[in-house]
């Protein structure tokens, strides 16, 4: 519908031989715009990024870099908000976004295997992706054609064909996140699906990686499950004997501040002990957003 926003990109940068435009004759989807721009291009390698991303000068440089390794299939950046003074809830995406940067992809690349390569900045191996390509295009999931979780199904794809993932903390994207939390809970529900969707797939891999890659995609899976029966056993306790789960609460409490105060140490800003505002997101929102997502996979 905002096809005319990118007549003046377009015209500043079509004569130039280094860009090629391709306008496809309607919407077909991330998937498929993808998949059509790498059955075009002739690079070794093949940067992805998000409409709404802002590259740091030096990203292709040092995802590059870390491509050089012939058996790294894909790489991706660190993620900022761009609009991380917006709102309270753009500030918590911001952390957030740095968390699963710096903690979870940093931890899972040291055993060159992060299990999604965030789409606002990924860079591929590009004769790996050729090969890949059709498994990619075909995605079902009861029978239906896969529409979202590009991201993820394509880095366990690279995984499943013995390629290393990798992260460069060092190359930054800043990004948009939504500043409601309405956009915000439909981003989670659709994230929410594809991580269940690809699980199966990325249980099939663990056998050749390393053991604490098998802890973490378990963790993944089952802390969820356990905060939540945890939640159900105190609100149960209180229906029936009128009593607060003290024992519950403050362990939540201080698992939080523990978290949050190393993070604040870590990145060496005290900000970090604001994110547990997002425990009470976690714990009310996402966590009942989760099982929704769980009963509606198809």
């Amino acid at each position: 519908a905002n096809r005319d926003a990118l007549v003046g990109v377009h015209e500043e940068y079509a004569g130039d031989p280094r860009f090629n435009f391709i306008a496809l004759p309607k919407n077909v989807g991330k998937r498929k715009a993808q998949i059509a721009a790498i059955r075009r291009s002739c690079g070794d390698l093949v940067l992805n990024v998000d409409s709404d991303t802002i590259l740091a000068p030096d990203v292709i440089t040092r995802l590059a870099l870390k491509m050089q390794d012939q058996a790294v299939g894909a790489a991706m950046g660190q993620l900022a908000a761009s609009n991380r003074s917006e709102t309270w809830l753009t500030r918590l995406i911001d952390m957030e976004y740095w968390l699963a940067c710096n903690e979870e992809r940093a931890a899972q690349a040291r055993f060159g295997a992060v299990m999604c390569c965030c789409g606002p900045c990924a860079m591929y191996r590009r004769s790996a992706l050729v090969s890949l390509l059709d498994q990619y295009e075909t995605q079902r999931f009861r029978g239906k054609p896969s529409d979202f979780g590009e991201d993820r199904h394509l880095t366990i794809l690279m995984l499943k064909a013995g390629f290393r993932t990798e992260y460069v903390p060092e190359a930054v994207a800043a990004t948009v996140v939504p500043n409601s939390m309405g956009p915000y809970l439909r981003q989670q529900l659709r994230w929410a699906r594809s991580t269940f969707r690809d699980t199966l797939l990325a249980f099939q891999l663990l056998r050749g990686l390393n053991i604490y890659l098998t802890l973490d995609v378990i963790g993944q899976n089952i802390g969820p499950l356990l905060l939540s029966l945890s939640i159900l056993a105190g609100l149960a306790q209180f229906v029936t004997t009128g009593t607060v789960p003290w024992t519950a609460c403050l362990t939540i409490a201080a698992m939080t501040i523990v978290r949050c105060s190393v993070a604040a140490f870590r990145a060496r800003q005290l900000r970090f002990l604001g994110f547990s505002l997002h425990t009470l997101i976690n714990i009310f929102l996402l966590l009942p957003l989760k099982a929704y997502a769980l009963c509606t996979l198809s």
